[in-house]
């Protein structure tokens, strides 16, 4: 990889090994929603996922380019990001794959973007695209945060070394 993160020279890191030892750092999980070009819902299970600036208030996550619903979420000009709370394991397994109509069958509602937030989220983001960056197999893609909700589910979906994890307290 070069300086940009793009495919370039060999690494010397193999993927497998940079997979294993990242698994060691436990992340929350998100499901990143919007709307594809005949408004219909989609979303997408993200883990790598990060706030970036308070002013102006941005966040990033990271969409990687074989995921199937690339097409939607890089052209998207809007969509929100719903942090999963611990009971809702099966939502992000429904969105780690592909789905004919995504939340057909769920309790979502809209904020300002029209982007779709699920029911029951720990907290959601409602952003504009802000921009997007190349990075190796991977496309960054920044919001502005237009609006926010936090919702009185006390415990967040964490993963760690490959499998769900609770939060012991």
């Amino acid at each position: 990889m070069d300086e940009e993160g793009t495919p370039g020279q060999r690494s010397p890191v193999d993927g497998a090994e940079l997979r294993f030892v990242m698994s060691h750092f436990a992340t929350g999980i998100t499901v990143v929603t919007g709307r594809d070009e005949e408004r219909r819902a989609r979303a997408i299970t993200v883990n790598a996922f990060t706030s970036l600036s308070l002013d102006p208030p941005l966040v990033l996550y990271c969409l990687d380019r074989s995921a199937f619903h690339f097409d939607v979420f890089s052209k998207a000009k809007a969509f929100a990001v719903n942090i999963l709370a611990a009971d809702q394991q099966a939502l992000s397994e429904r969105f780690a794959r592909e789905a004919e109509d995504d939340l057909a069958d769920l309790d979502a509602f809209e904020m300002r973007t029209g982007s779709p937030v699920l029911a029951g989220c720990l907290a959601a983001l409602d952003c504009e695209t802000a921009a997007l960056h190349e990075a190796g197999d991977h496309l960054i893609v920044i919001g502005r945060v237009t609006g926010l909700q936090v919702t009185d589910a006390t415990e967040p979906l964490i993963y760690f070394r490959g499998d769900y994890r609770r939060l012991r307290t």
